[in-house]
């Protein structure tokens, strides 16, 4: 257990900021779902729209570090390409 006040305070943001990365953490992997499940089905609009929605969540959770920046792209990059795959 933490022992000086600056410990204890610490550990109480520590607990703060873990409620609000978690939330954000789900939110962008429902985005996420939502395009994978489209794509699933075969339905480019779909998948389309809700890569839209789904881009700047996953840019959003790179910039605060929720997920590194470089798996953010390179979901982003995976996605997309499974999405131009459905046009053909």
């Amino acid at each position: 257990m933490a022992n000086t006040t600056s410990a204890k305070k610490a550990t109480r943001k520590i607990a703060r900021r873990t409620i609000i990365n978690k939330s954000r953490r789900t939110q962008m992997r429902g985005a996420v779902r939502s395009v994978e499940e489209a794509i699933k089905l075969g339905d480019r609009d779909a998948a389309l729209k809700a890569m839209a929605r789904a881009e700047p969540e996953l840019m959003k959770a790179a910039q605060r570090n929720i997920v590194h920046r470089n798996n953010a792209s390179r979901k982003v990059s995976r996605l997309t390409h499974q999405i131009a795959k459905l046009a053909k």
